[in-house]
């Protein structure tokens, strides 16, 4: 039977749709509106919550948790000063990435990660010996994150206390009178904070925080807004547009930090699990592709869909799943995981994985779409990543402002 989230019951009353996925065993909404691009402006001009509660958390600590979090990650943990965290990954021993995730340190000798698949039995299989302990406090702590660029100004309603928290910057707060821990983080690309909070207090502060910001709008948000949020920040999703490594059969499966567009985190210069392999790959140019973005030609989309009777579809489009794509003259490239039409950016964009000489900004290419079951190309235009990135995201938060009036999206 799926299991539900310490916010399920404050969450199901918004459900319109009555609809729910599961994810890893918990109820979780695809959408809590029947149109999901309400939920997504929240995001984008308000406040949205999602509930990240299914998330496997674990404690690291011991007088060993920096170093062991250095054998394992491609960036090192134990440089990174308490009240900070940092985006990484960790590989195999063959350099192909096993997993990503957020690592919050919380002490001198604490650290919080969120992974989106079990690693229990990974990280204590690398733990004897080191002076670490491995806690899984899944089941103990519910996850928020309140995302948008009104984060901020719900959260000024209940402390002051985070005026100079810094992106990526992580603390203890009080809301109320609830102790939690919230971190300058989120999958989103826009200002955001991720709160932890005990399971026995995790409805109080849901409560709170809707409370708090019934004058800015706030929203919950599911999975649908979410994706098309993370796709316009160039956020990868694991299953999605890259898998882990311990479950591929094969090594076309897999993929190096650096074909993720994730060389910037790798430091060569200490030792880590995978560095000889992915120092290998630098010093013999093996890196056989690149994750980049694309937008695809608008008229072209639209000449394509009217040849067939058809309105080109604007809102409502999303993919996340593989989409052929062709070089000019017709002959396969790549491939594409996630599609998505930015209500924002007002265009058709796209992640895709195509070979290096295709991976230079402004490259043409064919994305392949199946307008009434049938293949049909269209073009594309190879771009930086992300898509969008509000400078909101990264600076101050500012001086406080008065809250907007209540309106629907």
């Amino acid at each position: 039977m799926p299991k539900r989230t310490p916010f399920f019951e404050r969450l199901a009353p918004y459900n319109e749709p009555q609809v729910w996925d599961h994810w890893v065993g918990y109820l979780s909404a695809p959408r809590y509106q029947y149109s999901a691009i309400t939920e997504y402006y929240a995001i984008r001009d308000g406040a949205g919550v999602f509930d990240t509660s299914p998330l496997f958390k674990y404690r690291i600590s011991g007088s060993g948790a920096g170093k062991f979090l250095d054998q394992m990650m491609v960036r090192s943990m134990s440089t990174m000063p308490v009240g900070k965290g940092r985006y990484t990954c960790w590989c195999n021993s063959e350099g192909f990435v096993v997993e990503d995730g957020v690592v919050l340190r919380v002490a001198h000798d604490e650290y919080l990660i969120a992974t989106a698949q079990p690693n229990l039995r990974y990280l204590r299989r690398l733990s004897p010996g080191r002076n670490v302990s491995v806690e899984d406090v899944s089941e103990s702590y519910g996850m928020l994150a309140l995302q948008g660029p009104h984060s901020i100004s719900v959260l000024r309603e209940l402390t002051s206390d985070l005026e100079d928290l810094g992106y990526f910057g992580v603390t203890n707060v009080v809301l109320g009178d609830i102790p939690v821990t919230i971190s300058r983080t989120g999958f989103t690309g826009d200002l955001g904070y991720e709160i932890w909070v005990e399971h026995a207090t995790a409805e109080a502060l849901f409560d709170l925080l809707f409370s708090a910001g019934m004058g800015y709008n706030i929203k919950p948000v599911g999975e649908v807004a979410l994706s098309m949020a993370r796709i316009e920040a160039g956020l990868l999703l694991i299953d999605v547009d890259f898998q882990s490594a311990r479950f591929a059969w094969v090594d076309a499966q897999r993929e190096t930090p650096v074909e993720l567009g994730w060389g910037w985190m790798v430091d060569l210069d200490r030792d880590f699990i995978g560095r000889d392999a992915i120092a290998a790959e630098d010093a013999g140019g093996t890196t056989r592709w690149q994750t980049v973005g694309l937008t695809v030609d608008w008229h072209d989309y639209e000449r394509l869909h009217e040849g067939l009777g058809l309105v080109a579809p604007k809102e409502g489009v999303l993919t996340q799943d593989t989409m052929s794509v062709y070089r000019r003259d017709g002959t396969y490239a790549g491939y594409a995981t996630s599609f998505v039409f930015s209500s924002l950016l007002k265009r058709h964009i796209a992640i895709a994985k195509l070979p290096l000489d295709l991976t230079a900004a402004g490259s043409q290419v064919e994305l392949e779409l199946v307008p009434i079951h049938r293949p049909e190309n269209v073009s594309a235009t190879v771009v930086d990543m992300p898509f969008y990135a509000p400078a909101h995201k990264l600076g101050p938060v500012g001086r406080p402002s008065t809250a907007p009036a209540m309106t629907e999206q």
